[in-house]
């Protein structure tokens, strides 16, 4: 068959981690401009997907396959830096979940979820992923308890 007449697969929204192939997280530009070092943040335009995958050392990606490296962050992140905060809005870091789960109550992520709801959370600007972090404090704290992976 002729390939100028075969159909291109729409994109979907996805996009895959060029370095480790994890499925990023799409980011818009003021994200971007939060946490790229300004010689850094012409290497990507308007949108980008962050990798989360916390052993790959690419941060930001786009379709193009330009990628930008964790050292050129303004400030480290989680999951790559298991000492940054969990969440950039609030400062809740990993020894907070872990002290939840020795305490058997979790009173830190039920006193981020109340002030995740209110106007100081800046998930865009404060977040690598430029999202909420509950759902992922959550599952690190079952996870830790020995539940839900």
């Amino acid at each position: 068959m002729n390939k100028a007449f075969v159909k291109e697969p729409e994109f979907d929204g996805r996009a895959y981690c060029p370095k480790c192939g994890q499925l990023g997280t799409q980011v818009q530009g003021v994200t971007l401009d939060a946490f790229l070092r300004p010689a850094a943040r012409g290497d990507l335009g308007e949108d980008a997907w962050f990798c989360g995958f916390d052993r790959c050392d690419i941060a930001y990606f786009d379709l193009f396959e330009s990628t930008v490296t964790t050292e050129h962050l303004v400030r480290s992140v989680y999951p790559m830096d298991l000492q940054a905060p969990i969440c950039g809005c609030f400062g809740l870091k990993m020894s907070d979940i872990e002290a939840d789960v020795a305490d058997g109550h979790p009173s830190r992520l039920r006193e981020l979820l109340e002030r995740s709801k209110s106007d100081q959370a800046c998930c865009s600007t404060a977040a690598a992923d430029g999202r909420c972090c509950m759902q992922e404090a959550q599952r690190i704290y079952f996870r830790l308890r020995g539940g839900v992976n």
